[in-house]
């Protein structure tokens, strides 16, 4: 910390500390919080921003900075006082802090101004705007703020009522002892692993102790968010660890669940899968839909109209939260489940209850599709063709194929392929060469569908249409083999490549673009992935051949892609963001 006698003074300070390194400029008349300070100075997710009498900016941000320092140094002088007269339109902007992100802005660097709801931040020109301020600072507990405000906005009534309300305090515990949010992260996945192994074992005992270890694992899923936003601690890593996390210990759960009823005599390999598919695609519906509409320019939809009422009364909002059967939800049914009843009646509960939920969500967003005026941007388009993951096969088709046209016709051609390819798959004769040639009118139509750019008002549907495809064709595929160990195989097969997707979606978000290329012609896309299960199928017709190579291929997808996702998020160069989450 240095202290800086004028404008001048602080140009000079800034100058001279190194490149690499954050700086902040405080009023010294401040007056406030600390937490409004550190919202202020200390979240690294942007570049540059600042709350009245101070602002702080990244190396990014540096240049950009001392340009505008030393502009406004020329402007008020450098020995001028830093506070100009009363007559300024913007009071928070008469400090030379304020006056330096006016400057920024104009310049083009984005200067974030969070909300500081009830937190003082003020610099007082006299003693009684000080006694004012020093008053309202004193009325209002800071750290009470900072704890409400650690708990995310919107959440589930199960989240919200029955983890939020202690969970906020075990994240100010690890505050205060050092505790990462990644480290929590990593906490839970390890709580939620030891949970799969329980129920593995196939006894009571084991059910009971996998349904409360799963329930501390989603405290300490709620956690990791909760530590983040109260210590500020948000990363680019993070946001990936937080989110493909929760899937892993999703999907390991439903393995250990699988292996335990296996031992004690009842096999649900195909519901575990018929689960994590129904889970999967319910997902892309939601992420695909918001990519979509990510940055429409008009929403003029009366659905949405209706929805945006609804939210207003408070009972409605809580009803369709639960609706979706959010993560908190269905973690808890399945706990509770788990360790009352069987395996196969919790994965007929996941199964039915995710059913309903995923039509819920979709009619909605089909009727706000049909019914708003919005026009899809070139970055819409990009991203539901990078969820498409169109491999070799489809983006051969599509080079030499002409785009489609008509309002449906994309989605509908995409529909036409994925009915296709399941209905062979369900249909005919198993093992049949016919299967094969389904795939190859799926390769065609997939290839059709995107040949042209997607931003029709239901194109988003294309890339679930996609992932219903690949995964169910693969379940199907193995169910039907009557292969020991078909299924199981099928299952690791759907999580490498789940897991794909999931990373696609999470590199979209925070900005980066989709994976390389390269690696979606590695693994084949999902038409390539699709057709190449097929042909297996037909060669390897009931032989153990069918299951050593769904499981080489799984390991291939997974060594491939985690080799170089683990790569990108280690070394991105992506913004540190903190993934509010979807409530599923």
């Amino acid at each position: 910390m240095r202290t800086a006698v004028d404008a001048g003074d602080a140009a000079a300070l800034l100058a001279a500390v190194p490149a690499g390194r954050r700086v902040a400029l405080v009023d010294p008349r401040f007056v406030g919080h600390v937490h409004a300070l550190r919202l202020g100075l200390t979240d690294p997710r942007f570049p540059a921003a600042t709350v009245p009498g101070a602002l702080t900016a990244q190396p990014e941000a540096r240049g950009a900075l001392l340009r505008a320092l030393e502009r406004t140094t020329a402007a008020v002088g450098a020995g001028a006082p830093v506070v100009e007269p009363e007559t300024d339109p913007a009071p928070e902007d008469r400090t030379v802090p304020g006056r330096i992100a006016v400057a920024l802005e104009a310049e083009g660097t984005a200067v974030k101004r969070p909300e500081l709801g009830s937190l003082t931040a003020d610099v007082p020109t006299d003693a009684g705007q000080r006694a004012a301020a020093e008053t309202a600072r004193d009325e209002v507990d800071d750290e009470a703020v900072r704890l409400r405000s650690a708990v995310k906005a919107h959440d589930g009534f199960f989240t919200t009522f029955c983890i939020s309300p202690y969970s906020r305090y075990i994240a100010r515990w690890c505050a205060r002892r050092g505790f990462t949010p990644n480290q929590v992260t990593t906490a839970s996945l390890i709580t939620a692993l030891i949970a799969a192994g329980s129920a593995a074992t196939g006894t009571r005992g084991g059910y009971v102790a996998a349904g409360i270890l799963l329930l501390v694992s989603f405290v300490l899923d709620c956690t990791d968010g909760q530590l983040a936003r109260y210590s500020l601690q948000y990363s680019t890593m993070g946001a990936w660890l937080d989110a493909t996390f929760d899937r892993a210990k999703e999907y390991a759960y439903y393995a250990g669940l699988a292996i335990g009823a296996v031992r004690g005599g009842d096999d649900v390999w195909v519901l575990a899968l018929g689960a994590m598919v129904l889970q999967a695609c319910r997902h892309v519906v939601d992420f695909s839909f918001n990519e979509a509409n990510h940055d429409a320019v008009a929403n003029t939809s009366p659905t949405a109209a209706l929805s945006d009422k609804l939210d207003n009364v408070g009972w409605t909002v809580w009803v369709r939260r639960m609706i979706v059967l959010p993560i908190g939800e269905r973690w808890a049914m399945i706990a509770v489940l788990t360790a009352l009843t069987t395996p196969r009646i919790v994965f007929y509960a996941l199964l039915i209850g995710c059913a309903l939920a995923a039509c819920y969500t979709t009619a909605g967003r089909l009727l706000r599709s049909l019914t708003r005026k919005a026009r899809r941007t070139d970055r819409a388009a990009r991203a539901l063709a990078d969820l498409a993951d169109s491999g070799p096969l489809a983006q051969g088709v599509a080079a030499v194929a002409p785009g489609l046209r008509g309002a449906f016709t994309v989605p509908a051609v995409a529909l036409l392929g994925t009915l296709v390819m399941i209905g062979g798959a369900l249909f005919l004769p198993y093992g049949s060469w016919l299967t094969v040639a389904a795939a190859a009118v799926y390769v065609v139509l997939s290839g059709l569908a995107v040949a042209g750019p997607l931003k029709g008002a239901l194109d988003w549907l294309v890339p679930p249409f996609f992932r219903a495809a690949e995964y169910v064709t693969i379940l199907v595929l193995a169910a039907r083999s009557d292969v020991p160990h078909a299924v199981p195989a099928a299952f690791g097969l759907v999580s490498a490549v789940a897991y794909h997707h999931y990373d696609t979606v999470y590199r979209i978000r925070g900005g980066t673009g989709a994976p390389p290329q390269w690696l979606v012609r590695t693994i084949g896309g999902h038409e390539g992935r699709t057709a190449l299960v097929a042909v297996l199928a037909a060669a390897l017709t009931h032989t153990s051949g069918f299951t050593t190579a769904l499981t080489a291929l799984a390991v291939a997808v997974a060594l491939v892609v985690l080799v170089e996702s683990i790569r990108f998020w280690v070394s991105s160069s992506a913004p540190a963001v903190h993934d509010e989450g979807e409530l599923a």
